[in-house]
């Protein structure tokens, strides 16, 4: 379910863009989501840990300081919001605290995208999830930060829909699997 909530709420956010910041309400949800994404990627890691445990190892930890660098972004806009501070005054303000600045948003932030690029890649190549499903991750997860970076909703919309799709997939297939008795597949078909 966690995997469905978390790129639905992103999609969710999107509506409740400002225009020049996301706004509180969508920080709001932005964050919500982050945690569910989290849940839910923690449950496909821990599925694909038998077949590829080197890859969950450094992939896990990268894909949670990535959800780290979301939650970061949403409480921005939440602040920008509660302060009346455009996002450019914010990303000027945030300048000012260079350690803070790369810390969770230069390192942490990048590393939710790049982490789902190459979950896609490890989800085709494992045959972990059809082909098209891991090829969509990696391309939501291309258009996802270019998204976010020209601050289009438009573009954000299709980027949150590239990636509800393939994880709308590996969700329904895991509730399946899970509400069916003794079946211990990794991501099925």
């Amino acid at each position: 379910m966690f995997l469905i909530l978390g790129p639905a709420l992103n999609l969710l956010a999107g509506f409740f863009w400002q225009n020049d910041t996301q706004g509180v309400t969508a920080g709001t949800i932005i964050v919500l989501s982050s945690a569910c994404w989290l849940i839910g990627l923690i449950g496909l890691f821990e599925r694909l840990r038998p077949t590829t445990p080197k890859y969950v190892a450094v992939g896990l930890p990268a894909t949670v300081f990535g959800a780290i660098g979301g939650v970061a972004y949403g409480v921005q806009s939440i602040h920008e919001g509660l302060f009346a501070v455009s996002h450019a005054e914010a990303v000027e303000r945030l300048g000012e605290h260079p350690f803070a600045a790369f810390a969770v948003y230069w390192t942490c932030g990048p590393l939710f995208p790049v982490s789902l690029f190459v979950l896609g890649l490890v989800l085709a190549r494992v045959r972990a999830a059809p082909l098209p499903v891991g090829i969509m991750v990696s391309l939501g997860a291309v258009v996802f930060p270019l998204s976010r970076i020209t601050r289009e909703a438009s573009i954000a919309h299709l980027a949150d829909l590239f990636l509800l799709l393939p994880f709308l997939y590996l969700g329904l297939r895991s509730m399946t699997r899970d509400s069916s008795a003794g079946e211990q597949a990794v991501v099925p078909r």
